[in-house]
């Protein structure tokens, strides 16, 4: 038993001592490979040709803010190159004495601790390469642009030159740019080859920053200077010629200002020139737009005139004769209103609206009286007495349709009688012949209120034909006793007829039931009280109801076969 024991105890210790090296050599190996890496990117950082192209960069002989840039770049490698190396060396050789005793995981940290020396070193060694890159390049760069900014410069001063008119007092001052530009090249080229490319940089971005805004100026400057030395001008004579020639033509302008608005616009020209010699072109477009719309709206002005004045000319006789037509169309409606109102009522107020209308024509000729002495005299303006004219044609027309209008409804009057005189005689006739109809039937006699409806029916009409009758006729009222008496005689046809037709089937139903007179004592009954309903009371329906209960009790669907039979073979029955 303990010899067991002291077996298990010696196979665990050399299982550990197993697991231990197994660790151990594991680790050892892992940071050996750690090693071997930094190793490699140590001998590659070792490679870079920083040095040479440090020399390179401080052979360019760089002076200013160039130089300055140069030495803290120079200071970073010489730190990496000493300082950073060294740090780098000592971390290295500890991680190795750390290795090879054992002591893994203060190795590993060592490493860890190498790898983020190396990453630093690898960063501003990048940083201080491209810098130095950055140096080296500038220049190049700045010759190359510095070359597409003289070609434009050159271009400008010889456009500046051979087209001096189209910039007109714009340019002294485009040629005070160009010198201004034409310093500050200068002042690049000695920076740049003096070794300061970046100060150069610097001034050639304000030398192009300059030269295409003086680009865009001259494209800019010669249209706006078209416009005030050329196009405004031009415009503005053309208005005042006009306007002269029509103030001698006798033309009268409700614009008291208007000489001096042309005057005023001539100014604002003069002000944008100024500003135009100060190059302020933004301000003089904005100005050309303003001054354009002054003139189109002056412009405006001389066309209403002249297009006022063919209106008035073309419609001056026409109003007057247009006038003397509504005139006379009101005296002959007043003259027919007056006959029609001796026979027929008015409800529509024809008359009062008639004199309005009067007093619409007479203002209208007023006025056109009063308008055309002026005219003569020429202390009217064209645009006014247009204004008039317009006006007048739209109450006069407007007049004239209300006359048509009531005019038509006085002949509707007339025709309105005929027609209910004619309505009278047929109701009379239907009248007659509903009566005629029902007396043939050879009934015992008539419900009392089917006599009420047929007598109330006629003495509506008999109302409609005394209202035709009168001295002075209400037509309003006419129609609605016609509507009323149509309602009526539609209805009493049909309780005509239906009286009638429930009186045929009664007597029809009856026969049929004799057969079961003997046999079944409840339609003997039945017969007994429909006579009663029938030749006692008249009340021919409830006859029909009660016969036709009985029948259809005794023999279904005999009532329904009867009753088709009847309404198929009227005329015969």
């Amino acid at each position: 038993m303990g010899s067991n024991v002291i077996i298990g105890i010696v196979i665990a210790i050399i299982v550990v001592a197993a697991i231990l090296y197994g660790v151990g050599f594991f680790m050892r190996k892992k940071n050996q490979e750690k090693l071997n890496s930094l190793e490699k990117r140590k001998e590659h950082l070792f490679d870079l040709p920083v040095i040479e192209e440090v020399d390179d960069v401080r052979k360019m002989h760089l002076v200013g803010q160039s130089q300055n840039t140069f030495r803290e770049w120079n200071q970073q490698w010489t730190e990496i190159s000493t300082k950073s190396f060294a740090e780098l060396e000592s971390q290295i050789f500890e991680v190795e004495s750390l290795n090879e005793t054992f002591r893994f995981f203060k190795a590993n940290s060592a490493v860890t601790a190498a790898e983020a020396t190396m990453k630093e070193m690898e960063k501003s060694v990048e940083d201080i390469r491209n810098g130095l890159k950055e140096l080296r390049e500038s220049e190049e760069r700045n010759s190359l642009q510095v070359q597409q900014a003289l070609d434009v410069y050159e271009e400008l001063k010889t456009k500046l030159r051979e087209n001096d008119e189209s910039f007109g007092p714009a340019y002294p001052e485009l040629q005070k740019q160009i010198r201004n530009i034409e310093i500050e090249f200068t002042q690049f080229v000695t920076l740049n080859t003096s070794g300061d490319p970046v100060e150069a940089r610097e001034v050639l971005d304000t030398a192009e920053k300059h030269t295409y805004e003086v680009e865009d100026l001259m494209n800019r400057i010669p249209a706006v200077f078209e416009e005030l030395n050329k196009t405004f001008p031009s415009q503005l004579k053309e208005i005042e010629d006009g306007y002269k020639k029509m103030i001698a033509d006798h033309y009268v302008f409700p614009e008291e200002d208007f000489s001096s608005n042309i005057h005023r616009v001539a100014r604002r020209v003069e002000n944008s020139l100024e500003d135009l010699a100060k190059a302020e072109v933004a301000t003089v477009e904005t100005a050309n737009r303003d001054t354009a719309s002054e003139i189109d709206a002056l412009y405006s002005v001389l066309e209403r005139e002249i297009d006022a004045r063919k209106y008035v000319m073309k419609n001056r006789k026409v109003i007057s004769d247009y006038i003397d037509h509504a005139t006379r169309n009101n005296r002959q409606l007043l003259i027919e209103i007056d006959h029609t109102s001796q026979n027929y009522t008015l409800n529509h107020n024809e008359l009062g609206r008639v004199r309005g209308f009067q007093t619409e024509i007479e203002e209208i000729a007023r006025r056109n009286e009063n308008t055309n002495p002026k005219m003569d005299k020429h202390e009217i303006p064209f645009s006014e007495l247009q204004n008039f004219y317009k006006d007048a044609f739209k109450i006069l027309d407007d007049v004239e349709a209300e006359q048509l209008e009531i005019d038509q409804s006085l002949r509707e009057l007339r025709k309105g009688e005929k027609l209910a005189q004619e309505k009278v005689e047929s109701f009379e006739f239907k009248l007659r012949n509903l009566k005629r109809f029902v007396e043939k039937q050879r009934l015992p006699g008539l419900p009392s209120e089917y006599l009420d409806f047929f007598f109330m029916a006629t003495d509506r009409i008999e109302e409609l034909n005394k209202s035709l009758n009168k001295i002075r006729i209400d037509m309003e009222e006419i129609n609605k006793l016609v509507a009323i008496c149509e309602e009526d005689l539609e209805m009493l046809d049909t309780r005509t007829h239906d009286l009638v037709d429930a009186a045929a089937l009664t007597e029809q139903m009856m026969q049929y039931a004799n057969r079961y007179r003997h046999s079944h004592p409840e339609v003997k009954a039945s017969i007994d009280r429909t006579l009663q309903l029938f030749t006692q009371e008249y009340r021919y329906q409830d006859a029909l109801d009660e016969i036709g209960t009985s029948l259809e009790r005794v023999e279904p669907g005999a009532f329904k076969r009867l009753e088709n039979f009847y309404f198929n073979n009227r005329d015969l029955v």
